[in-house]
This record gives structure tokens, sequence and C-alpha cells, in this order.
């Protein structure tokens, strides 16, 4: 439905993704304000006001093309929650900034039984809550113990615990994991660790959003201690966090809505903000409009996400209840298929992305080569209209005076839900209306803000999705299980479009099961396969990271992965944590020079070879750059 991951997932979510929930999660615009003093403003009367008022404090302001859908870790889907979440609350491992390898986090180490169903984790002893509570291992268990029990705690990332037998904490050091059955995700559990002694006193943990009471309790490099819904999010530096190798140069981060990218970009050539990641990147022109700008620096390399349309499948609940009022004309694969062969990805890229894209084939971006599928020439639904005319009339659509008509005479006429604020989905529906209407099918554009509304209750008929996908596959590949279905027709759930088929989840399980990364990704690819052949999902591009920032106000900060990676959206906090302002005698440099830390320029036709045991998350989008 802007993924990411951490989904990136309609990013609704997008993973992770990426949706209100995890359904569109997409990587969101951002950008930030130096205040304090760093490089001289362009606009210098209200920034050293408040570098006054703030008594020199640091603020690093980010602004970002969507809002919060909770800042409870076991309800946030969207990209913006979720990267928040890893600012404030340790997971078990995070992911290396360089290659995206695991390294420790609130865990230093890990190991498990020879046969592979007991996980035991050593948990650092110098971790403490925001409060001054120590951390240990009883927080871990109880996080875990109670998505396993309460299904409200389970609605972001359940599909982590299902596995789960049993999770104690033997000691304050020491985390046991038994599982029913081997799980290759061990290493790779994005769920937000919370303080048991705040959480254990939560009523009902479906419905409480964790925005009450500030500070909010964490033991993250960053505090948050204010939100005010659809307007910002305000982050201090924890002071007490345990890793004092370096630490962060801000005070304080803020994360500002921007409902209007345009207006996000401006304020960057005005210097009011610092970086613009664009929902989920800059569009082509607005990427071109900065290039050679002076002090401003395009950052490009190869995409985390995948855009593509989805299929409303017939939504149903766990239980079999069927929902919605998804086109009938869908449920034949034949007439899924034929759309798909009408639609010229070549064309969305050249045209719609300019370049700044890979042509789409299967489910899981080029990017993490291990586990790219792509189909095989027989198998690939290339663009052929003829070929999607003839289909439609061997499913009993025949054309009649320019439209398809089924057996009930009515035209096969579509809906198709779309992100009002992505130009993407706006440009590509065009192009959408005009090949599809050559082979005789009507479709109308239903562009809104919140794209999980009628995506959940399953009242639509086609929409755009796409998630920011990290390099373990199981979770943006779980979206797609009968386990995500929702309980209750209507509610959000972890699915991300409603599939639920026999054959896919016999080889999800398997591929779960599977510790050896070859086998693994054999699975993995067959389940590729399956989902292109399904005709439920058509993957048309792989959109590039395309970010801009400004060199007189950031001297430095980190991509991932650093050879050729984005800045907004990372599996980690590594951005934030290591951004460093420029000094005031650089701010006047030459903006085609190199910064430390950053790759520059645009970087079309990298690809970045991730190797094996690294893992992903990724979150959707609900807005522009949610549901990833």
């Amino acid at each position: 439905m802007d993924t990411t991951a951490q989904q990136d997932q309609h990013h609704r979510t997008a993973h992770a993704g990426r949706r209100g929930v995890r359904l569109f999660l997409a990587a969101g615009a951002a950008a930030f304000t130096l205040t304090a003093g760093l490089a001289t403003p362009l606009n210098p009367a209200p920034q050293q006001a408040e570098a006054k008022a703030d008594g020199g404090k640091k603020t690093l302001t980010v602004a970002v093309a969507q809002s919060v859908d909770s800042l409870s870790p076991f309800l946030a889907q969207r990209l913006l929650s979720t990267s928040i979440l890893r600012l404030t609350n340790e997971f078990l491992t995070n992911y290396d900034p360089k290659d995206n390898h695991v390294v420790p986090g609130f865990a230093t180490k890990w190991e498990s039984s020879s046969d592979k169903l007991t996980w035991t984790y050593t948990i650092r002893s110098n971790s403490k809550w925001s409060d001054g509570q120590k951390a240990t291992a009883k927080d871990a268990a109880f996080t875990f113990n109670k998505m396993m029990t309460d299904e409200g705690a389970a609605t972001a990332n359940g599909s982590f615990v299902s596995n789960f037998k049993k999770v104690t904490a033997p000691s304050d050091t020491q985390l046991v994991v038994e599982l029913k059955t081997p799980q290759a995700t061990m290493t790779a559990l994005d769920i937000p660790i919370v303080p048991e002694h705040i959480w254990k006193d939560v009523k009902d943990y479906a419905k409480f959003n964790n925005d009450e009471t500030f500070p909010i309790v964490g033991n993250g490099p960053f505090v948050l201690t204010e939100y005010k819904t659809d307007q910002y999010v305000k982050l201090k530096v924890n002071k007490d966090f345990w890793r004092k190798s370096k630490t962060p140069q801000f005070d304080e981060i803020v994360f500002k809505t921007y409902k209007d990218q345009d207006a996000a970009v401006a304020a960057l050539r005005k210097g009011e903000v610092s970086f613009v990641a664009g929902s989920p990147a800059l569009t082509p022109a607005q990427a071109a409009s900065l290039k050679g700008e002076k002090n401003i620096k395009v950052n490009e390399g190869p995409g985390r996400r995948f855009y593509a349309i989805a299929v409303n499948p017939g939504w149903q609940t766990k239980d079999g209840k069927k929902f919605g009022d998804g086109n009938k004309a869908l449920l034949d694969q034949k007439v899924r298929q034929a759309l798909f062969r009408a639609v010229d990805t070549k064309t969305i890229v050249d045209k719609v992305f300019q370049g700044h894209a890979v042509q789409g084939e299967g489910y899981i971006p080029p990017r993490f080569s291990e586990y790219f599928w792509k189909p095989s020439d027989s198998q690939k639904l290339t663009y052929d209209a003829t070929a999607a005319g003839k289909m439609l009339d061997e499913a009993g659509y025949p054309l009649k005076d320019g439209k398809r008509v089924g057996k009930d005479g009515k035209p096969l006429d579509l809906r198709m839900l779309c992100h009002a604020t992505d130009p993407n989905d706006k440009a590509v529906g065009k192009y959408l209306k005009e090949w599809w209407g050559k082979i005789g099918v009507g479709l109308k554009l239903n562009c809104v803000d919140d794209v999980s509304v009628p995506w959940y209750a399953g009242e639509y008929d086609l929409a755009f999705d796409g998630w920011s996908v990290n390099p373990d596959p199981d979770f943006v590949l779980g979206i797609h299980t009968c386990a995500a279905l929702p309980t209750k027709a209507r509610e959000t759930a972890a699915t991300d479009n409603g599939i639920c088929d026999k054959t896919y989840d016999e080889l999800y399980d398997k591929q779960l099961a599977e510790y050896d990364t070859a086998k693994r990704a054999g699975y993995v690819k067959q389940m590729e396969s399956w989902l292109y052949d399904s005709g439920y999902m058509n993957v048309m591009a792989y959109p590039n990271a395309v970010e801009a920032y400004r060199t007189d106000q950031i001297k430095s900060i980190q991509t991932m992965p650093t050879a050729a990676g984005n800045i907004y959206g990372q599996d980690g906090y590594w951005s934030w944590w290591s951004a460093e302002p420029a000094s005031a005698s650089s701010s006047d440099s030459d903006s085609s020079g190199p910064s430390t830390g950053i790759v520059i320029g645009i970087v079309v036709a990298a690809l970045v070879v991730i190797g094996g045991g690294v893992f992903f998350a990724m979150r959707r989008r609900t807005t522009a750059d949610d549901r990833e």
C-alpha cells in the first residue's frame, strides 16, 4: 500500500513498506535545520532567536512527509514511527552501517543449541532506561511474552514471535528463547524492547498509543520528549546511552511534518532545512532542479524498495469470513495476468522515474542480490497489449464497442487506490488508464491521504503498493501468509494485501526453518515466482534513493551501506547519530567537493552486493512515504 522496513510499505503503512498500519510505508521526506549558530542561516532572525531561547542548544530538524501512526512499539508500522523507535529503544541486534552485517545491540552475543530450537542471548549489563532504572533481560522477556499472549501487542511485529514456544530470563543478563521449529531470523528480530515497569500497567495494547506521558522511557540513543499529532516529534540525546565511542553532536532532533514535498524542497533552498529525501524519494524534476545549486548535494544510490500494483484478492478473516467489495473479475488469475501484460514497465522507468529506477521483476530489489529473483523468458509477462486482449477474450471478457464486458453484460471498470501526496502514483495512473483503455478496461483513480482505511476494508480493486526492504526476506514475505490475515473484518492486520494460499505458506515455513543460506534463498525465490505467477503483485520498478542536503549545514552524515546507500530510513540510528554540522568556515565552500561519510552525486547503475548473514525489515506507506 514505504515500507521500511523497516517498510518501506499504502511505507498505507510500508514492510515496512512497510497504511496507517503495516500497509503503506515508503521512505518519508526528510530534512533538518541546524540552529545553534552553526552555519550562517539564510533566514538569520528566527534561527538566532531559537538558538538564544534554547540557551545555545543544537537542534537538528528533520522535515518528514508523513505523520506518526503510533508511538507504541507494539503498534507502530509507518516508516517514520519505526525509524523513531530505532532511536529510542534498543533491539536485540543492530546492523553495521558499512555493509549491513549483524552487530550487537541490547544483546552482546548469542548462541543456539545444536538442534537450533533454543537460543541464548547475553544481554548487556551497561544499559539502563532513561528514568534511571536498569534495563535487563527481564524486559526483553516481558516484551516477547506480551506479544505471544496479547493479540494487540502482536499487531506490528507478531510474525517474529509466532514460532516462539517459551521465553525466559534466568538472570538480568541472560535471555532464553525456545522455539517450536528452527527459525532462521533469530539474529534479525527487529522488535523494540520496552521497559516492563512501565508497560506492565497498560490495559489495552491494541489501543494504547504511548502518547500521553512525556518524556517516554526508553534505552536507545535518544529520548522522545514531546509530540504533537501531525506536527512534530522531539527527541533529545540520551546521555546515559551505553555507546560512548561517539556521541551525537546535536542536542535535539525534531521530526517536523511537511504535507507538501515541494515546500520541503523550497525550505532546503532557503537554508531552513538541511536535508530532504522526498516521499519516498525526490522526483526527477526536483532532483534535477537542485543539481548544481550552491551548497546543495544530491545523493543517489540503489533503492531498498519496490514500487508495485497490488490486486484485491478477495479479503477474508483468519476464520474464512469474506468481506470487502473487490471486483470479482480479479479473482480470475488470467484477468490479473492480462492486466499486467498491458503495463509497460520500461516506459514507467524512463518517463515517470526518468531513469532514477531499475525496471521491476521479482519481489525483492536487486540491491539484495542473494534473494533477488527474475522470471524466466517463458514465464515473463512482457508488455504486449495484443496478447493481453487475447487473454481477456479467453477469460470471458469480450470486447464490445471498445469495452470489455462480462457475462452479466457489465463493463470491466476498475478502481485503483493511490496516495494523494505521491506524484508517482498519479503519473503512473495516467499511463495505466491509457494502456488498459486500449484493451477495453476502464480505470478510475481514487487518490486519498490515508489509503489504509479502504485497504483494510477490502474496498478497492487495485492499489499502488511498495515496501522498503532490508536484507532478510522473512518479514516482507510473511505479510502474504494466511497467518497475517485480520482476526476481524476491517481491522488492521499484519497482512499486506489479504493474500492466503496453502502452497505459499508451505514455502514460507520451509524458508523460515532453513539455516543454510543458499537453500533458504532457493525457497525464497520459489515464493517470489509464486507471487509473480499469481498476478496478485506486479512489481513495476525499484526506485533509487534520491536525496539532497546542504553542505553548508551538514559536514558529514553516515549513509547505509557506506559504499552507495541511503541516508533516510536506515535500519539503525547511524545517520542521525553521526550527523556533524558544517563549520562556519566551510559554509561558502564549493558544493561540488566531497563530504566525509557521504556518497555524493548520482549513482544510477551501481548495485550494492550484500553478503550473507544480513537481515531485513520493511515498512509500508500510508501516505506517499508510508507503507515501507
